[in-house]
């Protein structure tokens, strides 16, 4: 079993919390999103904010961690993360509240210029989808062993991430569990389990200093 941080660093809507279950019961501490340098610490598989926007940073943090790129097909993409991204705009984009500071940066970053306007557009999600991707593609070329790129819908991708991170003895049968089905996004949140990290200090992250 790899003591190597892995970042999975997939997009919003791609099965980030399907593949923290499955890390969970692969005997591995993971945090769905983490907020503050303890979870960084702790955790050894980190997923969804702030590592689909920050994974070139956490490379130089930490050279020898291994990346996971979650792929999903636009025709299930596209509806679940407009739906995500609408039920978020208001609080992303407030400046006297909303969500913290890492969340709204993270997210305005990666869709920009995150305006309603521009998240009814399919071919607006779309091209966010595709700089990502290419910037993830064009950032470890030659450093392929580095980085594994799967669909969890595909048959045989829990044992492909069960490889990548030196779990040889699997089930070939098992697969990812289907999470947050029909766009909710809580379900990390009633996962109990010895190795789940949670991303805040008590409700509170670190102090954000950039």
């Amino acid at each position: 079993m790899t003591e190597q941080k892995v970042f999975i660093i997939g997009l919003p809507r791609t099965a980030t919390t399907s593949a923290c279950v499955a890390t969970l019961s692969l005997g591995f501490k993971t945090a769905h999103t983490a907020y503050t340098q303890r979870a960084m610490d702790e955790a050894q598989i980190i997923a969804d904010t702030p590592v689909f926007c920050d994974y070139q940073q956490l490379d130089k943090t930490y050279p020898d961690a291994k990346f996971v790129y979650l792929t999903r097909e636009s025709d299930k993409w596209l509806p679940s993360i407009r739906q995500l991204l609408e039920r978020m705009h208001n609080n992303l984009q407030r400046s006297d509240g909303g969500f913290n500071p890492v969340l709204k940066r993270c997210y305005n970053e990666t869709f920009t210029p995150l305006t309603l306007d521009n998240i009814a557009k399919d071919s607006f999600l779309l091209e966010c989808y595709r700089r990502h991707f290419q910037g993830a593609l064009d950032y470890f070329k030659g450093r392929e062993q580095d980085l594994l790129m799967i669909d969890v819908a595909d048959a045989g991708s829990f044992q492909r991430l069960a490889h990548f991170l030196s779990i040889t003895d699997i089930d070939p049968s098992q697969n990812f569990e289907h999470i947050n089905i029909g766009g909710k996004v809580t379900a990390w949140k009633k996962i109990k389990h010895p190795l789940k990290i949670e991303a805040t200090e008590k409700g509170k992250i670190d102090s954000v200093k950039r």
